[in-house]
């Protein structure tokens, strides 16, 4: 249970994110969502959901978990700025208390590539690895993901917490993430980053794991992503994002303190 914790969830206003920071409220927790309204242009193989999804703020999400008697607030931060996390750590302070769990779910996605094609092999634009794309990505879901980690700590170490849970999501794999070229870059640095907080934090209670779901529904699968699904073996389900929330909410549960310096594969 995580029933009297505080959590933060990035990128909490769609999606996995949403889909989290409402399984841990359900578990009571406290949970603070931020989020960053992005608009995405137009792309013949997104789908406007998705789009949609990306460009809301977290003030839904925030009325589900009241309505369901929980407590929750939403904070709109951008972490690619170094401010970010001082700023939402004591956001969370301020009226919900202290944070011992950090979800690191948000991303600046996008799709980029070495080879010069127009589109990835699911119809949606690409555009060339460039210090744009590069700074896009790492920004976020790496800088970002470090620098929450690092506030994280030490607030943990300096009020003597000896209880905390850091969960971030991942993808790619050991041969990079062709068509998504930073992307997976900049998630295989948040994996380093996460594992190095595994070992450290470990003397002061701090288990830290990634999550790495399998292709999941956050508004967008197409036919073209479900055709590809079918037609690899490795790519066993299509998740809903309330599915991928289950297992964070248990990697932050009291009863995961075994489960630590993981990279959790779902299929």
């Amino acid at each position: 249970m995580t029933a009297g914790h505080t959590a933060i969830v990035t990128g909490a206003n769609h999606g996995i994110g949403a889909a989290t920071a409402e399984a841990l409220a359900q578990r009571g927790c406290a949970v603070l969502c931020t989020f960053l309204r992005v608009q995405d242009p137009p792309d013949p193989g997104t789908p406007e959901a998705y789009r949609d999804g990306r460009a809301q703020d977290g003030a839904s999400v925030v009325a589900r978990i009241a309505a369901a008697g929980g407590r929750a607030m939403a904070v709109e931060a951008d972490l690619s700025d170094p401010a970010a996390p001082a700023m939402l750590f004591d956001a969370a302070e301020g009226q919900l208390g202290p944070v011992d769990i950090l979800v690191n779910n948000a991303t600046g996605w996008l799709a980029d590539t070495f080879a010069p094609l127009p589109t990835d092999r699911l119809g949606r634009s690409l555009r060339a690895v460039s210090a744009a794309s590069w700074e896009q990505q790492f920004r976020v879901d790496a800088m970002g993901a470090a620098l929450m980690i690092s506030e994280y700590a030490r607030r943990h170490r300096s009020r003597g917490a000896d209880w905390g849970r850091i969960i971030g999501l991942t993808s790619g794999g050991d041969l990079g993430f062709p068509e998504e070229v930073s992307y997976g870059a900049a998630k295989a640095a948040q994996t380093n980053y996460t594992m190095s907080a595994a070992l450290e934090l470990a003397p002061f209670g701090v288990t830290a794991n990634m999550v790495y779901p399998p292709v999941t529904d956050t508004g967008w699968v197409t036919d073209a992503v479900r055709a590809e699904v079918a037609a690899r073996r490795e790519l066993i389900h299509i998740a809903s994002p309330a599915e991928v929330a289950e297992v964070i909410a248990y990697l932050a549960s009291e009863e995961a303190a075994l489960i630590t310096g993981n990279v959790i594969v779902l299929r």
